[in-house]
């Protein structure tokens, strides 16, 4: 009889929060990332959209596999939140200081897509590997070897 030998799995592949705790952290923490970001300046830059995408990342890395859903619809829902609440408060960090709430959250969005889109595939692009390893780990303890 053969003995199936499990490859020693990394931490990031392990991922083992609740998506409700991953959804929570990674919102306070873009939250902070929001106003530490304009406390530094008068409008929101570089420094949210690189903290955006590494929250993004590591959410997907962190989370447990039953709960890759809510991580993957976490980094639109995210922006979107931190840009209308921006807008709403102090539409000229995001947009033209006289543009009403949602033109503000339009112009944000569109300043900071690209820290959306980056943040958005890495994320899905994170959930979709540790996906196929699972299934691959699967097949292999299916399969005897021999």
């Amino acid at each position: 009889m053969t003995t199936v030998r499990r490859r020693a799995r990394p931490q990031w592949e392990q991922g083992r929060a609740t998506g409700r705790d991953v959804v929570s952290l990674s919102v306070a923490l873009i939250g902070t990332a929001l106003v530490i970001d304009l406390a530094l300046s008068e409008v929101l830059g570089i420094f949210f959209d690189l903290a955006f995408v590494t929250i993004c990342l590591g959410a997907a890395l962190a989370v447990r596999h039953r709960d890759f859903f809510a991580i993957g619809t976490l980094p639109p829902l995210a922006m979107v939140a931190a840009v209308a609440l921006v807008a709403l408060t102090e539409p000229a960090a995001v947009a033209d200081p006289r543009d009403g709430a949602v033109q503000a959250t339009l112009s944000g969005l569109t300043h900071h897509s690209i820290a959306l889109v980056c943040g958005y595939g890495l994320c899905l692009g994170a959930l979709g590997v540790r996906r196929a390893l699972a299934a691959t780990d699967a097949a292999d303890q299916r399969t005897p070897r021999g």
